[in-house]
């Protein structure tokens, strides 16, 4: 049984200059002309250097387009407090036309960025999340708009993350691909807080390869040293600069990072391309974001050791408790929500590889559910908890729909069932398990429950 699914769906940048959009925003016009012809001569000219690009940040467009992506993404205020409500009230050209001039005059100073800690996958602890103003925000996403096409020029096809026609699901394809290619000794990677960990000297030297504007690069650098504000239980605040004092860590949250860790992950990509790894192990890395895998056909002990090496010289650093060497189809392994091995068919018992919806994304699908119909959310309308329910079960199915999925839709279809049918009672205040007033057919003809096992079958397959 092959690996097969109806992947994500991703539109390349030419996709996007020709319809004009991304997601549900219009691009202006010029802004699509300057990132053509941005991305054309980084083409081009793979050595060209970029002399004139911190006018571009403050052009007006680019301002004003930043912004509506901002926005569009939502997310909390930073240290000032200030929401995009508040600029609205304001005026959202006065406050761009003040911003634009700021950096006109060079003006321009981040504010701290505010620091929240969020669960990890699997409940394994905490991980930071930096949360910087609005103002930095949109200065953040106009230098995007405005690097983001040079450097995606130089980007190797093995990183997948924040790309067009790139996204996890094409990382999942293509170990798939790998695997059924031979490539079956597996070193499954895993960095110590990789984000907090690139230092900036060498990330800054990465950056000047092909942008010597120094006022850029200033504007890259403020950032990168920008205090962090914490709050302790009393609500007490408190600014550090980790940062600024060990030269290190991009924030994980602000629009600027994702661009930038694709562009320090480069280096060890093309170093192991360059210094002959990849043919002398026949073993190609596919990435994303600070996740990778490296899929051998000779020796993987040797490739592991010199992953180690190399890592050493990006003054990275290994989690050794999560990284080990796997040998496909005898040993499964887990990479981006999926694990990976031999599998046997339900019809013919025959054997095969593939992968499937691991166990943890499983168990966080069902977590998310448990929550969306907790108890205490009894005061809402059952619209709007079917809403929230099938928003999410439609977004998991997008992604977990490679391999094997029945047992797994079967599951979460199983559990969402009863934890609806459980909310109905308490709501209503019915007694028992509410299995003959809220059947299968109210739940999902009357009520509008999504049956994911149906995308499968309406939508047409794809070969991984």
């Amino acid at each position: 049984m092959p690996m097969e699914g109806r992947g994500l769906s991703s539109r390349s940048a030419q996709q996007v200059a020709r319809d004009g959009k991304l997601g549900n925003l219009s691009i202006p016009l010029n802004v699509q002309k300057l990132q053509t012809a941005l991305q054309a001569k980084a083409k081009e000219n793979s050595g060209f250097r970029f002399y004139a690009l911190y006018d571009k940040v403050h052009r007006e467009d680019v301002l004003q387009f930043a912004y509506l992506r901002c926005k569009s993404n939502g997310g909390a205020a930073g240290v000032d407090g200030q929401e995009f409500d508040d600029i609205e009230s304001y005026g959202r050209e006065q406050w761009l036309r003040e911003l634009a001039q700021e950096l006109r005059e060079k003006k321009y100073q981040p504010q701290a960025v505010r620091r929240v800690f969020i669960p990890k996958r699997g409940g394994t602890g905490r991980r930071p999340l930096g949360i910087p103003s609005i103002r930095d925000r949109t200065v953040q996403m106009a230098t995007v708009l405005v690097l983001g096409p040079i450097f995606e020029a130089d980007l190797p096809p093995e990183q997948h993350a924040y790309r067009p026609e790139r996204n996890a699901l094409s990382a999942v394809k293509q170990v798939y691909k790998l695997l059924k290619t031979g490539h079956t000794k597996v070193i499954d990677a895993d960095l110590a807080a990789y984000f907090d960990s690139i230092p900036h000297f060498e990330l800054l030297q990465s950056v000047a390869r092909r942008v010597v504007d120094r006022q850029m690069l200033h504007l890259i650098q403020m950032w990168l040293n920008a205090a962090v504000e914490e709050s302790d239980k009393r609500g007490n605040k408190k600014r550090t600069t980790r940062n600024r004092d060990e030269k290190r860590g991009t924030p994980q949250g602000s629009p600027l990072s994702p661009l930038l860790s694709n562009i320090y992950m480069r280096r060890f990509v093309l170093g192991w391309q360059k210094l002959g790894y990849a043919e002398r192990y026949k073993a190609r890395i596919v990435n994303y974001a600070d996740d990778f895998v490296i899929c051998c056909q000779g020796n993987a002990y040797e490739a592991l050791q010199v992953m180690r090496q190399l890592m050493g010289r990006l003054r990275l650093t290994i989690n050794e408790e999560k990284t080990h060497y796997c040998r496909v189809p005898r040993q499964h392994f887990n990479f981006l929500g999926y694990t990976f091995g031999r599998y046997y068919s339900q019809r013919s018992g025959r054997a095969y590889l593939s992968a499937k919806p691991s166990k943890q994304s499983i168990s966080r699908q069902i977590e998310s559910i448990r929550e969306k119909t907790a108890k205490r959310r009894s005061q809402l309308s059952a619209e709007q908890i079917v809403t929230e329910l099938n928003d999410g079960l439609r977004g998991w199915a997008n992604y977990f729909a490679l391999g094997p999925v029945e047992d797994a839709y079967r599951t979460i279809e199983s559990y969402v069932a009863r934890r609806l049918r459980r909310w109905l009672c308490i709501k209503h205040e019915v007694r028992g398990s509410g299995c003959y007033r809220f059947t299968d057919q109210y739940l999902h003809d009357q009520l509008g429950l999504l049956r994911i096992r149906h995308l499968v079958h309406n939508l047409p397959w794809a070969n991984a």
